[in-house]
């Protein structure tokens, strides 16, 4: 399949050659190994950094119009100006898939209008008040794609201060709605984060709770299987000296995620902006005792240990650590926090956090770039 082409500097003195020289050089990244998608500053296309190489590519395809919000393999669900929502192959020359407008959104209090061409508004049924515009700025998602040819797809989309979650399958001609207040448990409403793992969608709530809910029903849309925890999943204290070292520093932010492992244990992972060359991450689960009746102590315990595991907290999951395909053991491949609320202070911050030495690993020779955001993926092969 098509890859994208590398970017790089050449000398000045045999251009000509040097040019078909670039042209032949193609990034091919093993079925796996971790790339990043580097968007810009300036509206002249996207970049793939392959870290294997120490090296970054143009791709094939102009894809300078674009906003990358979720990522599935290869596959990438992107926004453009006029709030037209795509899923693209980044490595395939003009594959696309169309998906349907925004404004065919099916939901309960709410329908969509379009003002103008690049911005539309929230209309409700009950009052018939509209909202601020929004614009392909404020749209956050989650994606999945079957990994085969002609395989299933799950899009996911919301706006910050929506009060739903929209949703389609392939096949589908408009989308359907996952409310976040109306007919929810109150633990379980709101949206802080959310990621999707095949038709599982995890999202964690205001109140620090975790909904789960199995999207693979065809004609119901959905299912709610969420655990009824008592206690919420707040963070522990942490101890004194990792006190102490937060303090020293004046922490610039703070920010909460959760991932999911390849054995479907719900993580929360808090992480504190120090300074910025230094951060400290932390993870949690829950207690197996929390859904005793009979106990009422419980708190969440800490993960010190992936295993041979590293976490992708842009996908929001964990795959199995293979040095042949540069998948680091026991670390957190991250880029910013609070990737589903942006409206939170949360800087960009591309590296791997080794939780065995709790170290941080970074890429010097993107510091020249006018990066805007990045995104790790795992395309498939």
């Amino acid at each position: 399949m098509d890859r994208p082409t590398p970017k790089r500097r050449l000398s000045s003195p045999d251009r000509e050659s040097a040019k078909a020289l670039r042209s032949s050089l193609i990034l091919q990244p093993k079925g796996g190994s971790p790339l990043l998608m580097l968007s810009q500053e300036k509206a002249d296309g996207c970049r793939v950094y392959n870290p294997a190489d120490d090296t970054v590519y143009e791709t094939k395809s102009d894809l300078s119009g674009y906003r990358f919000v979720a990522s599935s393999g290869k596959w990438f669900l992107v926004i453009d100006s006029r709030l037209k929502l795509y899923i693209i192959d980044v490595f395939g020359e003009e594959e696309r898939i169309d998906l349907p407008g925004l404004e065919t959104f099916e939901g309960s209090h709410f329908k969509i209008e379009r003002v103008g061409e690049d911005k539309i508004r929230h209309v409700s049924f009950r009052t018939l008040s509209r909202t601020r515009p929004s614009t392909a700025e404020d749209v956050r998602g989650r994606l999945w794609v079957e990994d085969k040819k002609g395989g299933d797809y799950v899009v996911l989309w919301h706006f910050e201060r929506s009060e739903y979650i929209a949703f389609c399958k392939k096949g589908d001609d408009h989308y359907r709605e996952i409310s976040t207040r109306d007919d929810v448990r109150l633990e379980l409403r709101g949206v802080k984060d959310m990621l999707l793992k095949g038709h599982d969608l995890y999202i964690f709530a205001t109140r620090d709770f975790v909904r789960h809910l199995d999207l693979s029903r065809r004609h119901d849309g959905f299912k709610d299987v969420s655990q009824n925890h008592r206690f919420p999943m707040w963070e522990p204290p942490l101890s004194r000296d990792e006190m102490e070292r937060i303090n020293k520093y004046k922490m610039t932010s703070s920010n909460e995620s959760i991932a999911v492992t390849r054995s479907g244990e719900v993580l929360v992972v808090y992480t504190y902006e120090l300074t910025s060359k230094d951060r400290v991450f932390h993870l949690y689960k829950r207690d197996p005792k929390d859904l005793d009746p009979t106990t009422y102590d419980t708190m969440l315990v800490e993960v010190h240990s992936l295993g041979d595991e590293a976490l992708f907290l842009d996908l929001g999951i964990t795959v199995p650590a293979d040095h042949t395909l540069g998948i680091e053991p026991n670390s957190i491949y991250f880029t910013r926090g609070n990737r589903i609320r942006h409206g939170q202070t949360s800087s960009l911050d591309i590296c791997v956090f080794s939780l065995t030495t709790k170290t941080i690993k970074r890429f010097p020779s993107l510091s020249n770039l006018n990066i805007k955001d990045a995104q790790w993926f795992l395309p498939s092969s």
